[in-house]
């Protein structure tokens, strides 16, 4: 792929997803009854629309497979490859994401390197943004027994958060967790610019957009739909400290 297409298909990969935290703080807050039928509506559409698409990627990327494998060499075949289990993690969102709207979460618990899923996710959100000199230092992960597809998307959404919100110097994130009674914490904080505490309050809220210049409007359900995910895997997320010197979110998950 030449640089010209591979920084067009990162910026629209870009644009995609800054659905995260972005401007309109002056919207009131909603009930919870109205916000949660919004959300339900939004995630069952949604997920629905992209569930044809999603089928039909990964089936030609399969026949491709099938048909050219002995004529393509080694790095075609790894791009084929993981355009085919990328379809397929996707498809498994997108059907988490419609049980979720129906109120009966789809959870498939398995061993899960957390280090490991850390790393690509970190990977690919590099990537797709090309934001440069970002580093992100993990201690000491353990294996630990959940779902990947759900956790890896929270990680995502907090790690697209702080690719986002970055301040002048270069992102530093750093994961670490720890183990208290029955449950994993997973600590992660970043350098970036940091949440005014008028705005602390409110950013779970669905549809609420933190303010930035220069940040692409998006749904403003990021942080709403990783703790929706983190509670049918039996944890919660909250956000442990933050100021100009940089944000702190805790996922809580137990052990199984």
């Amino acid at each position: 792929m030449s640089f010209a297409r591979l920084e067009k298909t990162r910026g629209a990969v870009a644009e995609i997803g800054e659905h995260q935290m972005s401007s309109n703080p002056t919207n009131p807050p909603e009930t919870d009854d109205n916000s949660e039928e919004r959300i339900k509506r939004f995630l069952a559409t949604a997920s629905h629309d992209l569930q044809s698409p999603l089928r039909h990627i990964a089936m030609y990327a399969e026949l491709l497979l099938d048909d050219l494998e002995e004529t393509l060499d080694g790095e075609q075949l790894q791009s084929l490859r993981m355009i085919m289990e990328k379809a397929h993690v996707a498809q498994r969102l997108t059907k988490a994401l419609m049980s979720l709207a129906g109120g009966t979460p789809q959870v498939t618990p398995e061993e899960v390197d957390l280090q490991a899923l850390a790393e690509n996710v970190w990977g690919e959100l590099t990537d797709e943004t090309a934001v440069r000199n970002a580093r992100l230092e993990c201690q000491g992960l353990p294996s630990i027994r959940t779902d990947p597809a759900l956790l890896g998307l929270v990680l995502r959404h907090l790690l697209t958060n702080a690719l986002t919100y970055r301040s002048e110097a270069p992102p530093h994130v750093t994961i670490a967790a720890e183990r208290k009674g029955t449950d994993w914490f997973i600590l992660i904080s970043d350098n970036g610019t940091g949440i005014e505490p008028v705005h602390q309050e409110r950013i779970f809220e669905p549809f609420w957009k933190l303010p930035k210049a220069g940040v692409v409007q998006g749904a403003g359900l990021g942080l709403t739909t990783a703790q929706e995910f983190l509670k049918a895997l039996g944890g919660d997320l909250s956000l442990e400290h933050s100021d100009a010197s940089g944000s702190r979110f805790v996922i809580r998950l137990p052990i199984a």
